[in-house]
């Protein structure tokens, strides 16, 4: 038994220092461009800041700190494939076939949502947000946005979305395992219509437009989720 417990151990060192290693890696690469990337961040905010406005550094070590913030997240979700691939192979092992596939089918959509989110934050919802913002804003205001502010509310904005994106996902476990039987999903949607804004009240900063596109979307998933299921529904148990 100690035997087993050990080996375990060591495998579980070995793959953890293979995860360490390529977030090093892929981290040494983009260091480089930490700038082109933050540059990338702040694109959506400065199309609709007045002409000439810049964004601002109100923290001395902000204008390192933050790239190398960003320089970090994005290493961490790039060297995902290697971070997935690792601890796969260290509880693959133990699992069934059929318990592979289900897994392997949650993982590649989990990051697939995962992506889409961020992706639709990213093109629609900022763009959106910051015009929305720009307009409404009373002529004497002139915005002087923070990098370290404007990162946070961007991630935050990322995260959201990006796990909000899961839904799809979720629902199919509670069917898939007979959690929740598709007629009952079915007849929850006034619920959850209203639980999708509440939700989105609580998860969003406090701004109604990106609440109201969070839960939209959340419905949206919800009812992608249940059409995706039932087709789905077949997969072997």
């Amino acid at each position: 038994m100690n035997e087993v417990l050990v080996t375990q151990l060591i495998e579980l060192r070995r793959r953890l220092i293979f995860i360490f290693i390529g977030f090093i890696l892929v981290f040494a690469i983009l260091f480089n461009f930490k700038n082109n990337m933050f540059d990338q961040i702040a694109k959506p905010l400065l199309e609709y800041l007045p002409k000439g406005t810049k964004l601002i550094a109100t923290d001395v070590i902000a204008p390192f700190f933050v790239p190398l913030k960003i320089t970090a997240i994005a290493a961490i979700f790039l060297s995902l494939p290697n971070t997935i691939f690792q601890i796969w192979q260290y509880i693959a092992p133990g699992l069934y076939k059929h318990e592979r596939k289900l897994l392997f089918f949650i993982i590649v959509f989990a990051i697939l949502l995962f992506s889409l989110g961020i992706l639709f934050c990213y093109f629609l919802v900022l763009p959106l947000l910051f015009n929305f913002i720009s307009h409404i804003k009373a002529n004497d205001i002139e915005m002087f946005t923070d990098i370290n502010k404007y990162l946070d509310l961007v991630l935050t904005l990322f995260t959201v979305f990006g796990i909000s994106f899961q839904m799809p996902i979720a629902i199919f476990c509670l069917i898939y395992f007979n959690l929740v039987e598709v007629t009952t999903i079915k007849k929850l949607r006034p619920y959850i219509f209203v639980g999708c804004f509440i939700m989105a009240a609580i998860v969003t900063p406090p701004d109604i437009f990106s609440q109201s596109i969070l839960a939209i979307s959340l419905y949206i998933l919800y009812e992608f989720g249940i059409i995706a299921t039932t087709l789905l529904y077949r997969v072997p148990k």
